[in-house]
């Protein structure tokens, strides 16, 4: 996704040229910018308070370190600081029941871990315990009260997972389940895979104190904050396929170590713009990284995908931050990605507040670096940072579990001709899809101009519904 702003060119597309335009259509950036943080609307539609998502501490420099969980062969750069006196994760020998009335009961762990029912600040429970204890992935490290309210109880919620280089990892995120007996098969589960928010800690939408969403569905709702993008210290690795995947899997397999949630194996996958990417990642990873869970489908709305193509047509801030995201982001993953090898000196000196601030604030700082002085080398044509981006691509392998895939002819953040041009991908690998595309839907305004298929599409998975292949049906 990191394409040469020199170039306008972009996983997005782009229109300024130059110095003198982009100081006349300052304010219209600004609404580029807020366009970006519309892409997790799929929260924000369900209440979620977009200002509790707020920085709330400022590091004095960027600094990425190795996490020292495990010792694998390319090792990342993601930091870990100390976490504050706290109460012990206790390792029990014997499977540990997801719920008290669901039935069966199927656990994705070996052990199961008795975790941590967390009482300090908000704040303090973003700082992962040190050492981390072990622990398979969807094991729980510490759960926080949010709210129990309206026949739903929310937490907050630490768990294990694994990064891109097989690391053991903290994840945060949010989930919400009902305060009702759940069925003889456990409740199904909606696992939210998030917008574009930052790389930082104080960007985690787990931090709101928000319900997670469900699209109409009776069950168990959760979100991923993303792998790096909660524990303080850490960067998220930005648009990594396996990162995202593994988080948004690994927290359906939390919700189910959650005795009292009730949640059972069936499952659902949902997400937006940043998140429509990790939402096809995990449609394609999900079967092999945890095939004791089923994954009856997946909806991605205007994902970001087709890494290697460039449409126009777009403000000039989603090419700069997109990319440089990017890049800074796979540096907290693979050591031989060094920012500084493509940027310019003068993007580099606007670099800490990646991992300071959040995207108004990313979007603020890079916005004043012409063009052409953006990148010394293009990342998409120079190695290793090319493989890498397409590495990280999605629509390249099919899954069992059908898509619902989602565009506005209006979106200028994620453009339609992608979508269009994904969707023939899907057909040419033979991936069961159906395409729904909104006459004048934008990237702000697609989930709720679709909410009702949506969740049409979500009870019909569950239902047992044959998918509608909209390749098959001349679409």
């Amino acid at each position: 996704m990191l394409r040469s702003s020199k170039r306008a060119e972009g996983f997005f597309g782009n229109v300024c040229k130059g110095p003198t335009r982009r100081l006349r259509e300052r304010r219209r950036i600004s609404l580029a910018a807020l366009a970006l943080v519309m892409s997790s609307s799929l929260f924000a539609a369900c209440g979620d308070d977009n200002a509790a998502v707020r920085p709330t501490a400022t590091p004095s420099s960027f600094t990425a370190t190795p996490a020292p969980s495990i010792t694998p062969t390319a090792t990342a750069r993601a930091t870990d600081t100390p976490a504050p006196t706290a109460t012990s994760t206790v390792t029990a020998t014997a499977t540990e029941t997801p719920s008290a009335t669901a039935t069966p009961t199927v656990t994705p762990t070996a052990t199961a871990t008795i975790p941590e029912r967390f009482t300090g600040t908000v704040d303090e429970f973003y700082v992962v315990p040190q050492p981390l204890p072990p622990g398979e992935p969807g094991a729980l490290i510490r759960v926080q009260d949010v709210s129990a309210d309206g026949g739903f109880t929310t937490v907050r919620i630490m768990y294990h997972s694994r990064d891109a280089q097989d690391r053991d990892r903290a994840v945060t995120g949010i989930l919400t389940y009902p305060n009702a007996q759940a069925p003889a098969a456990g409740w199904p589960v909606v696992s939210l895979a998030h917008g574009t928010t930052g790389l930082a800690s104080p960007c985690a939408p787990s931090r709101a104190d928000s319900a997670a969403p469900r699209f109409g569905v009776e069950g168990v709702g959760v979100a991923t904050d993303y792998i790096g993008l909660g524990p303080v210290g850490e960067l998220h690795p930005y648009l990594s396929r396996p990162s995202e995947a593994h988080s948004v899997i690994d927290a359906v397999r939390a919700a189910r170590n959650l005795r009292e949630a009730g949640a059972g194996r069936r499952w659902l996958a949902v997400g937006h713009s940043q998140g429509g990417h990790a939402a096809l990642a995990t449609n394609e990873l999900a079967a092999t990284y945890a095939p004791e869970l089923e994954l009856l489908g997946t909806i991605a709305l205007a994902p970001g995908a087709l890494f290697d193509r460039s449409y126009g047509g777009i403000d000039e801030v989603v090419v700069h931050i997109v990319g440089v995201m990017g890049l800074y982001g796979a540096a907290s993953e693979y050591p031989e990605i060094h920012p500084d090898d493509y940027v310019s000196p003068a993007t580099a000196a606007a670099a800490p507040v990646i991992a300071e601030q959040c995207l108004d604030e990313i979007v603020a700082a890079f916005i004043v670096i012409p063009l052409d002085g953006f990148y010394v080398h293009d990342p998409i044509e120079t190695e290793p940072a090319r493989s890498l981006i397409l590495a990280n691509d999605v629509g390249l392998v099919k899954s069992d579990a059908p898509v619902l895939l989602v565009s506005g002819t209006a979106d200028q953040t994620v453009v339609v001709q992608r979508v269009r041009d994904l969707f023939a991908r899907f057909c040419e690998i033979g991936q069961v899809v159906e395409y729904l595309e909104i006459e004048g839907a934008t990237h702000g305004d697609e989930y709720q101009r679709a909410a009702t298929q949506i969740e049409a599409w979500l009870a019909d998975r569950l239902a047992g519904e044959p998918a509608i292949n909209s390749c098959t049906n001349g679409q």
